[in-house]
C-alpha cells in the first residue's frame, strides 16, 4: 500500500492526494520496480532506513508519488535496493504530470534538506532535475552506471539472432549439439527449484551480495501475479546454471543468472540464456528484453540498446544542513571526479 506522506495543505487535499496515488504507475513500460508490493517488500526487509516516506504531489487533476527513505534526519533517497533497475515518479490520473512532480518536490522540501535519487533511466532523469529545480532545489545530475536492453521492433526471434555476433552463435549450435546440457523453464515459484538457484549462486563466480530473503520474496511475489520465469540448467542431474526473469508488459527483465564455475566447458549459461531468450520472444511475445543495471560485456552479445544510468542530487537551498553537502558535490563536477 502507499503510506500516507507528511505533506503542506488541508486534510481533505491529503486524503484524495493518498487515495490518488494507489493506483499510481510510471510512465511508459511497466516494472516490477514499480510497483506498491515492490517498496512494501524493501521497507518489510528493512531498506527503508529511518522510516519510509512516499512524497506526494498533485495538479491539475494529476498526483505524481516517489516512494523514498530516511537514511537520517533531513537526508533522504529514493527507495532501492541492489536489485532496483530504476528509480523514477508514478503517476495516477490524465492532468499536468510535470506540475504533479514540481509540486511534490516543493512539498518535500519542508521535509527535506537533501535527496538523492539512484538508479535513475535516462528517459526520465531531465524532466526530474526540471522539475527539482523549479521546485527551489539546487541539483546535481552525473551519469553513474549503465543499462543494457534489447529492443525487438520488428524482429521476431530468427531475426534478432541473425544479428549475434557470430561466436555467441556458433557456442550455442555446437554446445546444443552435444546434448549434455538440460534445460528447464518454469513459469512458477518452485521451492525445489529456487533452492537449486541458491546452490548454483553459492557455487558460481559471483561475489557473495544482496540479500536472499528479499529476492525469494520477490519471486514468490511475482509468481502470484503471473509473471515469474526462471531457467536451470543441469548436467548429470546436477544444477549448474540458474536465471530469474519476470515478464510484463511486453518487457522481460533479467533479474539474476549466475553459473558454477568447473562447468564453463559445456556453456550451461550461455545455453540457458538462449532459451530463456527464445522463450520470451516467441512465447512471451516481449518487445524488450531488460538486462538491468551494469556493463559487464557480455552484455552486449545479446543486447542492441545501451543507456546510462543518472544518480541526481539535490540540496534544499533553505536548509543550512544541505550547503555543505552542496558545495562538495559541486566541487567534483568543477573538478571533474565523480562520488
Amino acid at each position: 500500500m502507499i503510506e500516507a506522506a507528511i505533506m503542506e495543505g488541508n486534510g481533505e487535499d491529503r486524503a484524495n492526494d493518498k487515495a490518488a496515488a494507489q493506483g499510481a504507475r510510471a510512465a511508459g513500460f511497466a516494472s516490477p520496480f514499480d510497483q506498491p508490493h515492490w517498496f512494501d517488500l524493501l521497507a518489510a526487509h528493512g531498506f527503508a532506513g529511518e522510516c519510509r516516506h512516499d512524497a506526494l504531489g498533485s495538479a491539475a487533476n494529476s498526483v505524481a508519488v516517489l516512494p523514498l527513505r530516511r537514511d537520517k534526519p533531513g537526508h533522504y533517497a529514493g527507495l532501492t535496493c541492489w536489485y532496483s533497475f530504476a528509480i523514477r515518479p508514478l503517476y495516477s490520473g490524465p492532468g499536468d504530470r510535470a506540475a504533479a512532480l514540481r509540486d511534490l518536490f516543493v512539498r518535500l522540501r519542508a521535509q527535506a534538506a537533501t535527496l538523492t535519487l539512484y538508479p535513475v533511466p535516462d528517459a526520465e532523469q531531465a524532466g526530474i532535475v526540471a522539475a527539482m529545480r523549479a521546485a527551489g532545489w539546487w541539483v546535481r545530475a552525473s551519469r553513474a552506471g549503465d543499462r543494457h536492453w534489447l529492443d525487438l521492433s520488428e524482429l521476431d526471434h530468427d531475426g534478432w539472432w541473425a544479428t549475434r555476433p557470430g561466436a555467441l552463435r556458433s557456442t550455442v549450435q555446437r554446445k546444443a549439439k552435444k546434448g549434455v546440457v538440460d534445460i528447464q523453464l518454469l513459469d512458477r515459484f518452485d521451492p525445489g527449484s529456487w533452492v537449486a538457484y541458491e546452490a548454483v549462486y553459492a557455487a558460481s563466480w559471483k561475489p557473495e551480495e544482496g540479500h536472499p530473503a528479499l529476492l525469494r520474496a520477490f519471486a514468490e511475489a511475482e509468481s502470484a501475479r503471473g509473471t515469474f520465469r526462471m531457467g536451470l540448467a543441469r548436467i548429470d542431474g546436477a544444477p549448474v546454471a540458474a536465471q530469474f526473469w519476470t515478464v510484463e508488459d511486453g518487457t522481460a527483465f533479467i533479474h539474476k543468472l549466475a553459473h558454477v564455475e568447473d562447468s564453463q566447458k559445456a556453456s550451461p549459461g550461455t545455453l540457458l540464456s538462449a532459451a530463456l531468450f527464445r522463450h520470451a520472444i516467441e512465447v512471451d511475445r516481449v518487445c524488450r528484453i531488460d538486462f538491468g543495471t551494469g556493463n559487464d560485456a557480455y552484455k552486449r552479445d545479446w543486447m542492441n540498446r545501451h543507456e546510462p544510468l543518472w544518480r541526481i542530487e539535490a540540496f534544499n537551498r533553505a536548509r543550512i544542513a544541505a550547503w555543505g553537502p552542496a558545495i562538495r558535490a559541486f566541487a567534483r563536477t568543477l573538478l571533474g571526479k565523480e562520488a
